[in-house]
C-alpha cells in the first residue's frame, strides 16, 4: 500500500463537496431503471456504456434488494457501492482460450492478490445463475495462478508482467511485473478462498489445471519456508522510505522469532510491516484455507493425497503454534486472541482495519462469531483497550497506522456488522455507514473521526463491494433493518 500512501500524500484530504459534484454524464443516466425517483439521489455509476462489465444476475439483485430499503440514502448508496467492482475495476478477456480477469484497487492501476479476491467475493453466490459472471470469477483464479507462479512472495501485480514498478529500487528479489513485493501469509489465502467459494457454487473445476496445482503447492511451500524451522528463509524486504511501518528491521528480515508451527508475515493486510512476525489473524486464515484445498484435493475429481498430506502437516502444525503462543490472558476480559506474537512469549495486542483482523475472523470463517473466545476478543478490539479504536464526532470504529491517527476504516464498521448477532448493532453500524459517505455515494479507505470530509481514497473498489455485500447479508438476515426509513 505503499503507493496508496503516495496517493492520499499526492492528494492530501479531500473535500467531499468537491466529490460530490455530478457530472452530466451521470444526470442524463439518472433515467435508468436504478433511479431512485428522488433529485437529491442521482445514481453515480458510470453510464452503461462505460461500464467494464455488467451482470444480469447482480442487476437484478440491485433492483430487488433497493425495493426492501425503505431509507432513500441507503438505497443510493448500495446502488452505487455494491457493483463498483464490476463497473469500474475488471478487465476481462480471452487469452490463450481461458478467461482472463485483472483487478485493479480503484485509483492504483496494480492487481493485489488480496483486493482483487475481497472485490470479487460478494458476487460469488450469484455466479451459478450468471454463466457470464462465472466465466469473469474463473479469469480472475487464472490471473491470480499466473500472479503467484511469477512469484509467491509478491503482494501485487501488473496485468503486463514486462512492465516496471516504481518500487524496482526496493532492496528484494523484484521482477517485471510486480508491482510490489511485500510478503504477507493473507496474500496466499485469498486465491484459496475465492476458488474453493466457486468451486462449491457451482461445481466447476475445468480452471483447476497444472497450472494451478502447481500454484497450490508453491502456497504451501511458501507458507513452509516462511515457518522457518531452520533458517529465515529466501525473503527478506527493504527499502529507502520515510515511513517507519515500510521498514523491515534486521537485513530485512524482521525481529527474530522462535519456530513453533506458526507462519511469518512480514507484513500486515495493510501492507505495514509486523512488529512481531506471527501475525495471528493470518495464521488463522490460513488454518482456515488449508482446510479448504484438504477438501478440493481429497474430492474424487481433484483427488491427490499428497497434496492432502502437505496441507494437513502444516494445518496441524499452525494449530498447535496458535494454542501455544496466540491465546493469551488479558487481565479484564479473560483469554483473548493476541494480534501478533514472536514464539518467546512476547506479545502485541491491537487490531488493524484491514482484513483479515481480529474482528473480521468469523467473516473469513476462521472462528464462530458466537464463540467465547472470539467474543472476549472482540471486546477489546472495540474498545478503548485497542489503541487503534477511535470514537468521535463522526462515528466510531478501527482504523490502523496505515493512514494515521483519529482515522477510522469504513471497512472495520462494515465487518463490525457483518459478524454481529446482536440487531441493534447492526443497525449502528449501518447508519453510521451512511452518515459517513460524506454526500459522495461511495465508501473510503479511511475518514477523520470527528469530520466526515476528511477521508482518504475517493475510489476504493474493495470497501464499496464489501458494503454492498453487507446490505445483500442484511436483506437475507435481518430484513427488518432494511425496512426502517429512519436507520
Amino acid at each position: 500500500m505503499q503507493s496508496r500512501r503516495k496517493f492520499i500524500k499526492n492528494t492530501g484530504i479531500f473535500s467531499a463537496g468537491l466529490l460530490a459534484l455530478q457530472s452530466d454524464a451521470f444526470a442524463l443516466h439518472s433515467n435508468s431503471i436504478f433511479d431512485l425517483g428522488l433529485k437529491d439521489f442521482v445514481s453515480q455509476r458510470p453510464p452503461l456504456a462505460q461500464r467494464k462489465f455488467t451482470s444480469d444476475a447482480i442487476e437484478a439483485a440491485i433492483v430487488r434488494i433497493k425495493k426492501q430499503i425503505a431509507n432513500p440514502e441507503l438505497a443510493w448508496l448500495f446502488e452505487n457501492c455494491f457493483p463498483n467492482t464490476l463497473d469500474t475495476t475488471v478487465d476481462f478477456e480471452i487469452i490463450d482460450g481461458k478467461p482472463d480477469t485483472y483487478v485493479i484497487t480503484g485509483d492504483i492501476d496494480a492487481m493485489w492478490l488480496r483486493d482483487s479476491t475481497a472485490q470479487i467475493w460478494p458476487y460469488i453466490p450469484f455466479v451459478a445463475a450468471d454463466k457470464k459472471l462465472g466465466e469473469l470469477v474463473k479469469g480472475v483464479i487464472n490471473r491470480q495462478t499466473k500472479c503467484i507462479l511469477l512469484d509467491p512472495y509478491a503482494n501485487a501485480f501488473y496485468k503486463d508482467f514486462n512492465k516496471i514498478s516504481e518500487w524496482k529500487n526496493d532492496i528484494t528479489k523484484m521482477k517485471p511485473g510486480i508491482h510490489e513485493r511485500k510478503w504477507e501469509i493473507d496474500s496466499l489465502c485469498y486465491p484459496v478462498r475465492l476458488a474453493h467459494g466457486y468451486w462449491k457454487e457451482t461445481g466447476d473445476i475445468s480452471m483447476f489445471d497444472n497450472h494451478w496445482k502447481g500454484a497450490m503447492n508453491l502456497i504451501l511451500q511458501t507458507f513452509k519456508e516462511q515457518q522457518r524451522w531452520t533458517d529465515k528463509g529466501p525473503y527478506s524486504f527493504q527499502r529507502e522510505t520515510a515511513w517507519a511501518t515500510d521498514g523491515v528491521p534486521l537485513s530485512g528480515y524482521g525481529y527474530p522469532v522462535k519456530p513453533c508451527g506458526l507462519i511469518v508475515s512480514t507484513f500486515r493486510p495493510s501492507d505495514d510491516s509486523t512488529l512481531f512476525p506471527y501475525l495471528i489473524p493470518s495464521n488463522m486464515f490460513a488454518i482456515e484455507v488449508l482446510g479448504y484445498l484438504i477438501e478440493m484435493f481429497s474430492s474424487p475429481k481433484m483427488k491427490d493425497m499428497d497434496m492432502v498430506a502437505k496441507a494437513k502437516e502444516l494445518q496441524d502444525q499452525i494449530k498447535k503454534g496458535l494454542n501455544e503462543y496466540g491465546i493469551i490472558d488479558h487481565p479484564k476480559f479473560g483469554k483473548i486472541i493476541a494480534f501478533e506474537v514472536n514464539g518467546y512469549g512476547s506479545f502485541h495486542f491491537m487490531d488493524d482495519a484491514n482484513v483479515p483482523s481480529l474482528l473480521s475472523l468469523p467473516y473469513l470463517g476462521a472462528i464462530k462469531p458466537d464463540s467465547s473466545l472470539y467474543l472476549n476478543t472482540r471486546k477489546v478490539v472495540l474498545s478503548e483497550n485497542n489503541p487503534f479504536f477511535y470514537k468521535g464526532k463522526a462515528g466510531e470504529g478501527v482504523g490502523g497506522p496505515h493512514t494515521g491517527a483519529d482515522t477510522i476504516w469504513p471497512m472495520s464498521i462494515i465487518l463490525r456488522a457483518i459478524t454481529s448477532v446482536d440487531e441493534k448493532e447492526i443497525r449502528m453500524c449501518i447508519s453510521n455507514l451512511i452518515k459517513t459517505n460524506a454526500d459522495t455515494g461511495f465508501m473510503h479507505e479511511s475518514f477523520h473521526k470527528d469530520d466526515v470530509t476528511k477521508f482518504t481514497r475517493k475510489w476504493f473498489a474493495w470497501a464499496n463491494t464489501l458494503f454492498g455485500e453487507l446490505i445483500v447479508h442484511t436483506s437475507v438476515k435481518y430484513p427488518q433493518i432494511l425496512k426502517d426509513k429512519n436507520i
